[in-house]
């Protein structure tokens, strides 16, 4: 991701956010090489444009990866004992997080397993644990791509 000085007016980030994105919040994206293929996401702290976390890569589809990336900055967030927003540009893993569980049709098997067993321990916290984090959706046609993106297209 190439970054440029944000404008003048923006004083809370060191990454060039449209003025509707809050600067104090992470966005989180995933990639996938085939689907399912090497699948891999990260968070990125928008004020700072450090990754705060990255996971990957292992077998599986992008939309398992966009709801774990969710599911690990909440519980990452929560183990720290901050509260930030988090923006996806994944409808579909932000409806997922919503109802709790990942609602993936790959094929479960031994190859698949070991990210089931990750996707099980996910959705396991997500119902035993409680968050306030907005969890917004990045409009990527408005904004551009979402700071976390690996830049693969």
């Amino acid at each position: 991701m190439e970054l440029t000085s944000p404008p003048d007016y923006r004083n809370d980030t060191v990454l060039p956010l449209p003025l509707g994105v809050r600067a104090d919040a992470w966005a989180v994206d995933a990639a996938c090489s085939g689907n399912p293929g090497k699948m891999e996401y990260r968070g990125i702290d928008l004020a700072t444009g450090q990754q705060v976390f990255r996971f990957g890569p292992v077998h599986g589809t992008n939309n398992i990866g966009e709801f774990l990336a969710i599911v690990h900055a909440l519980a990452l967030q929560q183990k720290q004992g901050i509260c930030k927003a988090i923006y996806s540009d994944s409808y579909n893993a932000i409806l997922w997080v919503n109802k709790k569980q990942c609602k993936t049709k790959l094929e479960r098997n031994a190859q698949t397993e070991p990210l089931y067993q990750i996707i099980e321990r996910a959705e396991f916290w997500l119902r035993t644990h409680v968050y306030h984090n907005p969890i917004i959706k990045w409009e990527t046609a408005q904004w551009g791509e979402i700071p976390a993106d690996f830049g693969r297209k």
